[in-house]
Protein backbone atom coordinates (compact mmCIF):
# COMPACT_ATOMS: atom_id res chain seq x y z
CA UNK A 1 0.00 0.00 0.00
CA UNK A 2 1.38 3.68 -0.51
CA UNK A 3 2.31 6.03 1.78
CA UNK A 4 -0.63 8.02 -0.13
CA UNK A 5 -3.35 5.27 0.98
CA UNK A 6 -1.68 4.48 3.82
CA UNK A 7 -2.22 7.84 5.09
CA UNK A 8 -5.60 8.33 3.92
CA UNK A 9 -6.73 5.06 5.50
CA UNK A 10 -5.49 6.49 8.96
CA UNK A 11 -7.29 9.46 8.76
CA UNK A 12 -10.17 8.04 7.79
CA UNK A 13 -9.99 5.96 10.91
CA UNK A 14 -9.53 9.05 13.15
CA UNK A 15 -12.49 10.73 11.47
CA UNK A 16 -14.43 7.44 12.57
CA UNK A 17 -13.11 7.54 16.03
CA UNK A 18 -14.01 11.36 16.58
CA UNK A 19 -17.46 10.80 15.49
CA UNK A 20 -17.82 7.86 17.87
CA UNK A 21 -16.71 10.10 20.79
CA UNK A 22 -19.07 13.07 19.39
CA UNK A 23 -21.76 10.42 18.73
CA UNK A 24 -21.26 8.63 22.56
CA UNK A 25 -20.71 12.19 24.53
CA UNK A 26 -19.09 11.71 27.58
CA UNK A 27 -19.56 8.30 29.17
CA UNK A 28 -19.74 7.32 32.48
CA UNK A 29 -20.29 4.30 34.83
CA UNK A 30 -23.04 5.39 36.90
CA UNK A 31 -26.03 2.98 36.90
CA UNK A 32 -28.47 4.06 33.66
CA UNK A 33 -31.60 1.90 35.34
CA UNK A 34 -33.59 5.06 35.84
CA UNK A 35 -31.96 7.49 33.14
CA UNK A 36 -35.58 7.94 30.62
CA UNK A 37 -37.10 9.11 34.01
CA UNK A 38 -35.53 12.60 34.40
CA UNK A 39 -37.86 15.44 35.93
CA UNK A 40 -35.81 18.23 34.65
CA UNK A 41 -35.26 17.55 30.96
CA UNK A 42 -37.74 19.53 28.20
CA UNK A 43 -37.80 16.66 26.13
CA UNK A 44 -38.46 13.00 26.89
CA UNK A 45 -37.91 10.32 24.60
CA UNK A 46 -40.17 7.34 23.78
CA UNK A 47 -40.04 3.93 25.90
CA UNK A 48 -36.99 1.96 25.86
CA UNK A 49 -38.99 -0.77 24.17
CA UNK A 50 -40.65 1.12 21.52
CA UNK A 51 -37.14 2.46 20.63
CA UNK A 52 -35.49 -1.08 20.45
CA UNK A 53 -38.36 -2.04 17.95
CA UNK A 54 -37.77 1.07 15.60
CA UNK A 55 -33.95 0.57 15.97
CA UNK A 56 -31.57 -2.07 15.44
CA UNK A 57 -29.90 -1.53 18.86
CA UNK A 58 -30.27 -3.79 22.20
CA UNK A 59 -32.02 -1.85 24.82
CA UNK A 60 -28.35 -2.20 26.72
CA UNK A 61 -26.95 -0.01 23.94
CA UNK A 62 -30.12 2.50 24.08
CA UNK A 63 -29.23 3.25 27.80
CA UNK A 64 -25.56 3.67 27.33
CA UNK A 65 -26.23 6.32 24.08
CA UNK A 66 -28.52 7.89 26.29
CA UNK A 67 -26.14 8.62 29.13
CA UNK A 68 -23.49 9.65 26.22
CA UNK A 69 -26.67 12.09 24.92
CA UNK A 70 -27.84 13.24 28.15
CA UNK A 71 -24.18 14.33 29.51
CA UNK A 72 -24.12 16.28 26.40
CA UNK A 73 -27.68 17.67 26.05
CA UNK A 74 -29.14 17.91 29.24
CA UNK A 75 -32.52 19.13 27.98
CA UNK A 76 -33.74 16.15 26.03
CA UNK A 77 -33.04 17.82 22.39
CA UNK A 78 -29.82 19.67 21.08
CA UNK A 79 -29.78 22.37 18.70
CA UNK A 80 -27.52 23.31 15.97
CA UNK A 81 -25.26 25.76 18.45
CA UNK A 82 -25.01 23.51 20.91
CA UNK A 83 -24.33 20.57 18.25
CA UNK A 84 -21.24 22.87 16.63
CA UNK A 85 -19.83 23.64 19.80
CA UNK A 86 -19.58 19.93 20.94
CA UNK A 87 -18.75 18.59 17.48
CA UNK A 88 -16.04 20.87 17.31
CA UNK A 89 -14.37 20.14 20.39
CA UNK A 90 -13.00 16.91 18.49
CA UNK A 91 -11.38 19.24 15.50
CA UNK A 92 -9.57 21.81 17.38
CA UNK A 93 -7.37 21.99 14.62
CA UNK A 94 -9.94 23.38 12.06
CA UNK A 95 -13.15 24.65 11.55
CA UNK A 96 -15.84 22.05 12.02
CA UNK A 97 -18.60 24.40 11.81
CA UNK A 98 -19.72 23.90 8.14
CA UNK A 99 -19.72 20.26 8.27
CA UNK A 100 -21.35 20.09 11.55
CA UNK A 101 -24.47 22.03 9.97
CA UNK A 102 -24.39 19.69 7.36
CA UNK A 103 -24.75 16.92 9.26
CA UNK A 104 -26.54 18.10 12.21
CA UNK A 105 -29.18 18.77 9.02
CA UNK A 106 -29.11 15.19 8.21
CA UNK A 107 -29.93 14.26 11.74
CA UNK A 108 -33.04 16.95 12.25
CA UNK A 109 -35.43 14.94 10.29
CA UNK A 110 -38.30 16.69 11.27
CA UNK A 111 -36.73 20.00 10.56
CA UNK A 112 -38.03 21.64 13.65
CA UNK A 113 -34.52 22.87 14.49
CA UNK A 114 -33.85 20.45 17.22
CA UNK A 115 -31.97 16.82 17.12
CA UNK A 116 -33.87 14.75 19.82
CA UNK A 117 -32.72 11.27 21.40
CA UNK A 118 -34.51 9.46 18.97
CA UNK A 119 -33.73 11.39 15.94
CA UNK A 120 -30.20 10.23 17.16
CA UNK A 121 -30.82 6.67 17.80
CA UNK A 122 -32.91 6.58 14.43
CA UNK A 123 -29.81 8.34 12.66
CA UNK A 124 -26.95 6.45 14.82
CA UNK A 125 -28.98 2.34 13.71
CA UNK A 126 -28.36 3.61 9.55
CA UNK A 127 -25.06 4.31 10.28
CA UNK A 128 -23.89 1.66 12.42
CA UNK A 129 -25.98 -1.14 11.80
CA UNK A 130 -27.85 -0.28 8.64
CA UNK A 131 -27.82 -2.45 5.11
CA UNK A 132 -24.99 -0.97 2.50
CA UNK A 133 -28.33 0.50 0.85
CA UNK A 134 -29.14 2.01 3.87
CA UNK A 135 -25.95 3.72 4.81
CA UNK A 136 -25.42 4.81 1.26
CA UNK A 137 -28.86 6.83 1.79
CA UNK A 138 -28.37 8.28 4.40
CA UNK A 139 -24.96 9.48 2.96
CA UNK A 140 -26.78 10.50 -0.14
CA UNK A 141 -29.33 12.76 1.90
CA UNK A 142 -26.40 14.35 3.77
CA UNK A 143 -24.78 15.07 0.33
CA UNK A 144 -28.02 16.51 -1.30
CA UNK A 145 -27.79 19.64 0.55
CA UNK A 146 -31.15 21.11 -0.57
CA UNK A 147 -33.15 17.60 -0.42
CA UNK A 148 -33.95 17.69 -4.16
CA UNK A 149 -32.68 14.41 -5.32
CA UNK A 150 -29.55 14.85 -6.82
CA UNK A 151 -25.64 15.94 -5.67
CA UNK A 152 -24.66 18.93 -7.81
CA UNK A 153 -21.26 19.92 -8.41
CA UNK A 154 -21.71 23.05 -5.85
CA UNK A 155 -23.41 20.87 -3.11
CA UNK A 156 -20.24 18.13 -3.63
CA UNK A 157 -17.64 21.42 -3.60
CA UNK A 158 -19.63 23.05 -0.26
CA UNK A 159 -19.08 19.43 1.41
CA UNK A 160 -15.67 18.88 0.62
CA UNK A 161 -14.64 22.49 1.32
CA UNK A 162 -16.15 21.72 4.73
CA UNK A 163 -14.33 18.53 5.26
CA UNK A 164 -10.80 20.54 4.56
CA UNK A 165 -11.82 23.28 6.76
CA UNK A 166 -12.70 20.96 9.44
CA UNK A 167 -9.67 18.68 8.77
CA UNK A 168 -7.29 21.79 8.96
CA UNK A 169 -4.07 22.95 7.41
CA UNK A 170 -2.06 20.62 10.16
CA UNK A 171 -3.72 18.05 8.25
CA UNK A 172 -3.00 18.77 4.89
CA UNK A 173 -0.24 21.39 5.36
CA UNK A 174 1.05 21.27 1.53
CA UNK A 175 -2.83 20.85 0.27
CA UNK A 176 -3.40 23.44 -2.77
CA UNK A 177 -6.80 25.68 -2.58
CA UNK A 178 -8.00 24.01 -5.43
CA UNK A 179 -7.75 20.47 -3.94
CA UNK A 180 -11.26 20.29 -2.90
CA UNK A 181 -12.63 21.25 -6.44
CA UNK A 182 -10.01 18.24 -7.96
CA UNK A 183 -11.80 15.98 -5.82
CA UNK A 184 -14.98 17.26 -6.73
CA UNK A 185 -14.31 16.52 -10.57
CA UNK A 186 -12.77 13.18 -9.53
CA UNK A 187 -15.70 12.32 -7.94
CA UNK A 188 -18.51 13.31 -11.16
CA UNK A 189 -16.22 11.43 -13.01
CA UNK A 190 -16.36 8.39 -10.99
CA UNK A 191 -20.31 8.91 -9.85
CA UNK A 192 -22.48 11.20 -12.70
CA UNK A 193 -22.55 7.67 -15.20
CA UNK A 194 -24.28 9.67 -18.22
CA UNK A 195 -22.60 13.21 -17.67
CA UNK A 196 -25.74 15.32 -16.82
CA UNK A 197 -23.57 17.05 -14.66
CA UNK A 198 -25.75 15.86 -11.13
CA UNK A 199 -25.51 12.46 -9.43
CA UNK A 200 -28.81 10.82 -8.81
CA UNK A 201 -29.21 8.03 -5.99
CA UNK A 202 -29.16 5.24 -8.29
CA UNK A 203 -25.60 6.72 -9.96
CA UNK A 204 -24.30 6.96 -6.37
CA UNK A 205 -25.11 3.69 -5.12
CA UNK A 206 -24.05 1.68 -7.97
CA UNK A 207 -20.58 3.56 -8.22
CA UNK A 208 -20.52 3.27 -4.51
CA UNK A 209 -20.70 -0.59 -4.41
CA UNK A 210 -18.15 -0.29 -6.95
CA UNK A 211 -15.14 1.25 -5.15
CA UNK A 212 -13.41 -0.98 -2.93
CA UNK A 213 -12.20 1.85 -1.05
CA UNK A 214 -15.39 3.34 -0.47
CA UNK A 215 -17.12 -0.12 0.99
CA UNK A 216 -13.73 -0.44 3.64
CA UNK A 217 -14.30 3.13 4.60
CA UNK A 218 -17.73 2.36 5.20
CA UNK A 219 -16.58 -0.62 7.32
CA UNK A 220 -15.06 1.58 10.10
CA UNK A 221 -18.30 1.93 11.68
CA UNK A 222 -19.31 -2.08 11.67
CA UNK A 223 -17.78 -2.44 15.64
CA UNK A 224 -17.99 0.70 16.81
CA UNK A 225 -20.72 -0.16 19.24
Amino acid sequence: MSQCRKRCKRQLTKVARYFYRFLMGTLTQDSVEDDFELSTVCHRPESMDKLQEQTKFTKKELQVLYRGFKNECPSGVVNEENFKNIYSQFFPQGDSSTYAHFLFEAFDTNKNGSVSFEDFVFGLSIILRGTINDRLNWAFNLYDLNKDGCITKEEMLDIMKSIYDMMGKYTYPTMQDDAPRDHVESFFQKMDRNKDGVVTIDEFIESCKKDENIMQSMQLFDNVI
